[in-house]
């Protein structure tokens, strides 16, 4: 997801095909977000006595089953290369299991324990460095951006609370023309989070600070320069020490270039000059940043899952205050039917997280409060499926059968995004 964000749903993509991220995205011409799933998302659960009071089945056999042939439906009708699937729960079971391929060419097996990028992910894990410094009593939510960044449109009017929360009304950068001409052109380059900024300050804002939702990756880029200004400290330093170190996530990194941790798998992409499928592996994320540039791996966002919607870390020690996690979960009605939007965080049907998408990848990782159930879906490919993310379908399809009181299920975008 090249960070462009079709709508809350793909995470990191661009202007003309590129998307936006699950819950929060509001991309143009970019990358494409997250709906709801065709035929699979047909699939019905039978009629079971395991599904309880919180809303979550137990992960039976037969439960298992109809989960794998749901993935297996949707990877067939969306043309899905790979894709790995988490499910867990502390009573009700646990479900990996990964299908198809990481790498086209050499027929090499999807697996549980490769990295890919995470796209729009990569805004919990900012706005949660937002946040601390915020518990740290170094900034304040309802600090102006015009405190900390020169030459924003009505930067002394917008807060950083309305940056995070998607509602500053300013143009996603990854919607510009030429932005997506410069990324395609080139896909190796590297951009500076200066270069980014000037796609969108040239165009006006969309509406007045607070005014209603708009999912921005500009936004993302805006707050990682303020996290760096305030700790004193490159980005991914700050999140590393903070935020990673502390939850034990060893293989989740922000990177400096378009070096990629192995064991990797390959991505493929529709998001090109040309529209031909390319394999996006070597392509540098920089033009994401702190909206989308992440990587990560199946087994640390399971852990990350509980802890950006708890603010508890997994050895039960607190990232984030109590009072500030609330104010981060204070989900507001979004432009997407049915998605509600807090600082870096959505919630589709009860579940919490976040989803992202950048040319070649797509990812989604949630937790059902009500159940403790966390959900990871990581897949290698961010071509769209009838207007549709193909993590959303899988994440609709999934979810019909484990928690049919809590679907996933975005809407697809209309084309012209």
């Amino acid at each position: 997801m090249i960070c462009s964000c079709r709508q809350l749903r793909r995470g990191a993509v661009t202007a003309a095909a590129l998307g936006v991220l699950v819950v929060p995205a509001g991309t143009g011409p970019v990358l494409a977000s997250p709906a709801p799933a065709p035929a699979a998302a047909t699939v019905q659960p039978s009629p079971s006595p395991t599904t309880s009071d919180d809303g979550f089945r137990a992960l039976t056999p037969e439960v298992k089953r109809q989960v794998d042939e749901a993935v297996l439906r949707v990877m067939r009708e969306a043309d899905v290369p790979g894709v790995t699937v988490g499910l867990w729960t502390p009573d009700k079971g646990t479900h990996v299991r990964s299908f198809g391929v990481a790498d086209k060419a050499t027929g090499q097996e999807m697996s549980p324990d490769l990295s890919l990028r995470i796209g729009s992910e990569t805004k919990t894990f900012t706005v949660t460095a937002l946040l601390k410094l915020v518990d740290e009593g170094r900034l304040g939510l309802d600090d102006t951006i015009g405190e900390y960044v020169d030459g924003v449109p009505n930067g002394d009017e917008t807060t950083l609370r309305q940056l995070a929360g998607m509602r500053s009304g300013l143009f996603n950068y990854t919607e510009d023309q030429d932005f997506f001409k410069a990324l395609t052109s080139d896909p190796e380059r590297s951009f500076t989070p200066r270069q980014l900024l000037d796609y969108a300050f040239k165009h006006p804002v969309l509406f007045q600070p607070g005014e209603k939702f708009s999912y921005s990756n500009t936004n993302l880029i805006l707050l990682g320069l303020v996290v760096e200004q305030v700790a004193r400290q490159p980005l991914q330093e700050y999140i590393g020490r903070t935020v990673l170190e502390p939850a034990g996530m060893e293989r989740t990194l922000l990177p400096t270039n378009a070096a990629f941790p192995s064991p990797h798998a390959q991505g493929y992409t529709d998001q090109t000059a040309d529209g031909k499928i390319a394999d996006t592996a070597g392509w540098n994320p920089s033009w994401a940043w702190a909206a989308g540039a992440m990587i990560s791996t199946l087994e640390d966002l399971r852990v990350w899952a509980p802890t950006v919607a708890t603010g508890v870390l997994p050895d039960g020690e607190i990232l984030i205050s109590p009072a500030t996690q609330q104010q981060r979960l204070d989900t507001r009605a979004s432009s997407i039917p049915g998605a509600g939007y807090g600082l870096g965080i959505f919630d589709v049907g009860g579940w919490l997280g976040h989803n992202g998408s950048l040319p070649g990848y797509e990812s989604l990782t949630v937790y059902l409060p009500s159940a403790r159930a966390t959900m990871v879906v990581l897949l290698n490919t961010d071509v769209d499926h009838d207007g549709s993310e193909p993590s959303t379908l899988f994440g609709d399809a999934i979810t019909k059968i484990v928690s049919p009181e809590h679907v996933f299920d975005l809407p697809a975008q209309p084309a012209g995004r």
